[in-house]
């Protein structure tokens, strides 16, 4: 049986939507792929540099044939890939055809992709070279916005974006070096998550930056981005600036108080566009009702970080990446590029250690923010132009788009860029995210929760976002524990847990099967809980999380009778928690009458 929609080409692309119908049985790959090709038989938007031949697609749909949907956790996912990355068989281009070549091998991150099902549909537009974030510096056509064909898609990973945004695919693969992962990403009503450098391997891809280039993902949701993140994210020990997954503390994204950090008014710039500072205010409301305490902090730092990205050496490494290329035919790539990349040859080697000296000072000035806050929300770009405006005005309007990107890969933050709303005009505005590294998984939390706040369509399809699923998440690293005692938020042990960067997440109430006492010796500040067969009572609690890595220490340093065990709550779940000896029961006082430590401390 066909499935409902199919015809029409109603059919929605996001992940969950895709997944269940697989694991229902009335689809398959193969009838995705000729919706795809149906869709994709003209490019007005200049979306591609290389569209697969469609016997080539239905080639790597029919791989999947006889294949468990529920084995593979991309089964049947079409995606695209940034024409500076690599796909074997495929030229590679970086959009200048002077500089194509055909790799044998897929970039390591496409072959991730593809070994978890995923379908390459083809090779996408962008910037020359990845310099740019605007999406009209390149020899196959300005890449065309997918609301509004007028205006830029923004860059430089263009083609990407627009490919997610008018149902091409399910998600693409960009780059982001300064904000190419982000800004296209706003400006086509996208989720576009820029991870922590090092999580996805740079291997099989062009660099710009080699020092600050991650591979980026488009998607409709922010959680197919969380699920394409799992999927790519992989150790890859022939990438020198790789990293592992180390765990982040509190979940911010998933709680239910955070912090966010949000620019001084003064700093905020919208150049004229009254539009987009509407709607970034709806979006600081939003937060709020999300259980979001706004902090007002000094942007200004950042900004001025940002600065040193095109002022300083940064250039130069852009030059490094196609250094050969470039010396030898200097009259290849654009002429906007030219004059970018050209500057390069003014840095001298001490001028690239005395802007890494710099940048280390402005990285702790900067750092000193994450004290009183868990994540920090800027516009992802001020404003939007038309095409038309950018040819004429192609690096101060680029400058533009990159005032609230530019700083965050010098400075080693992961970001998340999520829908805000629509202009007047039906343009989208999007907002962006960050924290610092390896807090991708709260990231994309919150973006989820804040898209479905929203409750905006799908990219450009009208399509309403699907129900919640489950799907793969990013592990937290990240370890909850339940207190009863002295531990509690305000009293003298608090700072064991605040000093390992815990966080408390909720107050609660066990479940009503224990003996609360407090033990003998000593000033009384230890309670402890004892779990009984019957006569119990429900204790007040507060459940704290910690990174993993602190939680030995943390544990190792809890004195007898005291331990630590799984303790049941009133919602019938279990958490760790703290818990007492039997033995040591035997001449405490028993306080459970009281209900909690609080309590007994009020009436002594």
């Amino acid at each position: 049986m066909r499935p409902a929609g199919l015809s029409s080409d109603a059919l929605s692309l996001d992940i969950a939507s895709l997944r269940a119908a697989y694991l229902a049985g009335g689809l398959t790959p193969l009838d995705v792929v000729e919706v795809i090709l149906r869709r994709t038989v003209e490019d007005p938007n200049c979306v591609w540099i290389t569209r697969l031949p469609d016997d080539v697609i239905r080639g790597y749909a029919s791989t999947l044939a006889g294949r468990d949907p529920a084995s593979l956790p991309l089964y049947g996912i079409p995606f695209a890939i940034k024409d500076n990355i690599d796909l074997a068989g495929v030229p590679t281009t970086a959009a200048c055809r002077e500089f194509a070549y055909q790799p044998d091998a897929n970039a390591f991150v496409v072959q991730r992709l593809i070994d978890a099902g995923a379908i390459p549909i083809g090779k996408t537009n962008l910037d020359q070279f990845a310099t740019g974030l605007n999406g009209t510096r390149s020899p196959w056509g300005a890449c065309r916005n997918a609301f509004n064909p007028e205006y830029i898609s923004g860059g430089s990973s263009s083609g990407s974006a627009v490919a997610v945004a008018k149902g091409y695919v399910s998600f693409a693969l960009g780059t982001d070096t300064a904000g190419s992962g982000r800004v296209p990403a706003a400006f086509n009503n996208l989720v576009g998550h820029k991870p922590t450098l090092g999580w996805l391997s740079t291997c099989g891809v062009v660099p710009a930056c080699r020092s600050l280039d991650t591979v980026s993902i488009f998607a409709l949701t922010a959680e197919d981005a969380e699920a394409v993140t799992c999927a790519a994210a992989a150790f890859d020990a022939d990438d020198c600036f790789a990293r592992k997954q180390e765990g982040h503390g509190f979940d911010f994204g998933s709680a239910n108080a955070l912090r966010v950090g949000v620019p001084k008014a003064s700093q905020l710039a919208f150049f004229g566009n009254t539009e987009a500072e509407r709607l970034f205010g709806e979006a600081l409301a939003r937060l709020e009702s999300l259980g979001g305490e706004l902090v007002e902090i000094d942007l200004q730092p950042f900004l001025d970080t940002a600065k040193m990205l095109y002022e300083g050496p940064w250039v130069a490494e852009r030059y490094a990446a196609i250094r050969a290329f470039f010396d030898a035919s200097p009259e290849a790539p654009l002429p906007v590029i030219r004059e970018i990349i050209g500057g390069a040859r003014q840095w001298s080697a001490a001028d690239a250690y005395t802007y890494g000296y710099r940048l280390k000072a402005a990285k702790r000035q900067c750092d000193a923010v994450w004290q009183a806050v868990d994540t920090i929300i800027t516009p992802s770009a001020g404003t939007i132009y038309t095409i038309a405006q950018m040819l004429a005005d192609p690096i101060r309007l680029n400058a533009n788009l990159g005032t609230y990107t530019n700083f965050m890969n010098l400075l080693d933050y992961a970001a998340t860029a999520v829908p805000a709303g629509f202009q007047s005009d039906g343009l989208p505005f999007g907002v962006t995210v960050f924290a610092p590294a390896h807090q991708d998984g709260p990231l994309l939390r919150l973006a989820a929760r804040m898209q479905r706040a929203l409750g905006s369509p799908l990219g450009a399809s009208g399509l309403a976002l699907p129900a919640v699923s489950a799907h793969p998440r990013l592990a937290g690293g990240q370890v909850r524990v339940a207190v009863c005692g002295a531990h509690l938020r305000g009293l003298p042990l608090n700072g064991q847990l605040t000093s390992r960067g815990a966080r408390l997440v909720a107050e609660v109430m066990s479940a009503p099967e224990y003996r609360f006492v407090a033990l003998p010796g000593g000033p009384p500040y230890r309670p402890g809980m004892i779990r009984v067969a019957s006569g119990g009572c429900a204790v007040q609690m507060e459940i704290w999380e910690m990174p993993a890595t602190a939680y030995g220490s943390f544990v190792a340093g809890i004195p007898a009778p005291l331990g630590i065990g799984t303790v049941r709550l009133g919602d019938g779940s279990s958490v760790q928690g703290f818990v007492c000896e039997a033995a040591a029961a035997e001449g405490a006082e028993d306080i459970s009458h009281f209900g909690g430590w609080r309590a007994y401390l009020a009436a002594h």
